[in-house]
């Protein structure tokens, strides 16, 4: 529950309270209203409810229907004229955070919060994090492949980081689970949007940043972009930055005066001796590890995650086996075909993390090598000409261009889209199943592979604005083996 007066005090304190209208006349005998609900769906109220009018797209009507079920009060940017009273702000997205933090009992305060941001590896990353606290503590993740607040039941979350009343709510569930940390990814779009406002967290990690989420309706341009990215480490009391990332000095300087981790080249905690399954770190966590995911670069979000969850409590030996037990759905999951061939399915879905997962496959396989891919509608246009691009540079991989999640847009034309930036023929076989089960069929020897890109551990594709049942990458590989 929360009382009126306590939301106009977090409002007035945010310098973010203009005024209370009810028919356009001032009021302010409401001291003993209080709420028992917080929501921002006008589906899901009833007049203990306090409503928080959010979205470009928000129409009167559903304010209108609110009301009808008993909606007494909302929160808002603009008077919609109604024959209810509205508490007019600034900024909503500020105003919802703050006062869920409030609603929910601060349970930010009573978690330790660690956040991974960059354009790929967050959900790696944070698996591995999450393995290795579950060594001795009781964390909470909060992950776009799986959510837990309990450590027992699991879920997939709609958004990479959850709206600040949802988040919150899941914050105060991990709390009354036991829970002692709290794990999540926090993307551009979170502070874009202001869904972690007034959040502080204890470590912060920043993997990489390359261009991506650039488009109408997501950030105008990189800078934007990475603004939005460098926001974690202003709001994090100990930062973790990867030296070896693009922009690294820009970053260097910003968290100059702030408790701080380097990991990778020229920093002072470092991958040496990288084997398949294997690696030895050299710094803070100067140890031999064992490591089911291949490739380099999933050595260094080990790594991250290590130095990071040193901070929060975890012992050298709790992190040796984490990182050990960590297997992500999705991500670089192998498969053998009979022919000895491997299969590569992954979650890499823009052009930096499909660089990377190429890079890996052919150290690891000398032979043919066939892609699967793909692109999603509607989101992330600039990844079609990033895909074309990358794909120049590697001409003696095989392509088939499918359907990722299309949305709804046409997935043919987006495959044409892809291929008219690459400068070899390429196949296009919009249906994911069967471009699966023919890239299999190419392979002859031990050294061959397939990749397949983009959906990971996905059991659905996004069409029409609807998830559609798909049978996933992995068990459709396991199919035609």
């Amino acid at each position: 529950m929360i009382k009126i007066e306590t939301v106009l005090s977090i409002l007035k304190k945010d310098q973010n309270f203009r005024e209370i209208l009810d028919q356009g006349h001032y009021y302010y005998e409401y001291q003993q209203v209080s709420f028992e609900a917080l929501s921002y769906d006008s589906r899901k109220v009833d007049e203990k409810t306090l409503f928080f009018v959010k979205g470009e797209n928000f129409k009167k009507e559903f304010l209108e229907e609110a009301v009808g079920a008993g909606l007494t009060f909302y929160v808002s940017e603009k008077d919609f004229e109604l024959a209810i009273p509205v508490i007019l702000v600034n900024d909503i997205k500020q105003a919802m955070s703050l006062i869920a933090m409030e609603f929910y009992g601060n349970p930010q305060d009573k978690l330790k919060l660690l956040a991974f941001t960059g354009t790929k590896g967050k959900t790696t990353t944070a698996y591995f994090a999450y393995h290795i606290l579950k060594e001795g503590h009781k964390p909470a993740l909060l992950s776009t492949m799986n959510t837990t607040l309990d450590g027992q039941t699991f879920f997939k979350s709609s958004l990479t980081t959850p709206e600040s009343l949802d988040l919150l709510d899941m914050m105060a569930q991990a709390v009354a689970n036991g829970r002692t940390h709290l794990i999540m990814e926090v993307s551009s779009q979170a502070y874009l949007k202001k869904r972690v406002y007034g959040l502080t967290f204890d470590v912060g990690v920043f993997l990489n940043i390359s261009p991506d989420h650039i488009g109408p309706i997501e950030h105008p341009n990189f800078e934007d972009y990475f603004y939005h990215k460098r926001l974690l480490m202003e709001h994090s009391r100990a930062v973790i930055i990867n030296s070896g990332m693009d922009h690294f000095q820009l970053l260097k300087e910003q968290v100059a005066g702030q408790d701080h981790d380097f990991y990778g080249p020229g920093s002072a905690n470092y991958i040496e001796n990288s084997q398949a399954f294997s690696f030895r770190s050299q710094g803070k966590l100067s140890e031999d590890f064992d490591i089911q995911l291949i490739g380099l670069f999933n050595q260094e979000n080990a790594l991250a995650a290590g130095l990071a969850c040193l901070r929060l409590g975890a012992s050298r030996e709790e992190i040796k086996r984490g990182i050990a037990a960590t297997r992500v759905p999705g991500r670089m999951e192998v498969l053998t075909q009979a022919n000895g061939a491997k299969v590569f399915v992954d979650y890499a879905h823009n052009g930096e993390s499909l660089k990377k997962l190429l890079e890996v496959v052919e150290s690891h396989q000398t032979g043919k090598i066939i892609l699967i891919l793909g692109a999603t509608g509607n989101k992330g246009q600039s990844r079609r000409k990033d895909f074309g691009l990358l794909l120049n540079q590697h001409p003696q991989v095989e392509l088939i261009l499918t359907a990722d999640d299309p949305n709804f847009e046409d997935p043919a034309q987006i495959a044409q889209e892809i291929a008219s930036y690459i400068e070899r023929p390429v196949a296009i076989e919009v249906d994911r199943e069967l471009a699966i089960k023919e890239a299999l069929s190419r392979t002859q020897q031990v050294g061959d592979a397939v990749i397949i890109a983009g959906k990971g551990a996905d059991a659905y594709q996004i069409v029409k604005g609807e998830k559609v049942a798909y049978l996933g990458d992995y068990p459709i590989a396991e199919k035609y083996l």
